[in-house]
């Protein structure tokens, strides 16, 4: 067990249900591990459905705290996981779309994985990054202003905020240690606010 995170507070944003479980439940404990401190973020606080590949209830899991209550000033990084269902319906919550932009504005560390990047496109925040996601998000990224690379992992600092990429959830081991680093480096610069 690392102290990576130690003294940091992850948060890890949902939809109510969908989400593809091994997708928050290895980045959690990744985090977990480094000795930081994760809060499971949802449209409502209570139960949080999971699956298995979008099709086999998985396990339930409680939200801690429902997106009106959450404030990105009480967090160090934000992690967004996939599941098809998961980030189809968050990108449709307009307070998960503005707390998602938030953390960019103010210039904080986001991990997203497999179709989690949908958030990022819907927030209008992937000018000039360069990322990856699930193969289906290709022509969305792209047309968002982001450049998409079919790669294991993908770390983009550029536009003064880190974005850590995978693909699906075989690169998660990847995934979980190029997160680990990027949410332990010291904070960028705020960029301006626009």
């Amino acid at each position: 067990m690392g102290t990576q995170l130690q003294d940091k507070k992850i948060a890890f944003l949902v939809a109510g249900s969908g989400v593809e479980q091994v997708e928050l439940t290895t980045p959690w404990q990744a985090v977990v591990d480094s000795a930081g401190a994760p809060t499971l973020v949802a449209p409502d606080a209570g139960v949080v459905q999971a699956f298995h590949h979008d099709v086999e209830k998985a396990d339930e899991f409680t939200a801690d705290l429902a997106i009106k209550e959450a404030d990105e000033a009480d967090f160090d990084a934000l992690v967004l996981p996939g599941g098809t269902t998961n980030a189809d319906r968050l990108r449709l919550v307009p307070e998960a779309v503005e707390l998602v932009s938030r953390f960019v504005r103010a210039g904080k560390p986001v991990a997203a994985i497999c179709h989690g990047p949908w958030a990022l496109v819907e927030a209008d925040v992937l000018h000039g990054k360069i990322l990856t996601s699930f193969p289906s998000l290709r022509t969305d990224i792209t047309n968002a202003g982001g450049t998409w690379v079919d790669k294991e992992v993908c770390v983009c600092t550029d536009e003064g905020w880190p974005l850590v990429t995978s693909r699906k959830p075989d690169d998660l081991e990847a995934f979980c240690a190029a997160m680990v680093t990027e949410f332990s480096a010291p904070p960028q610069p705020s960029p301006p606010r626009s």
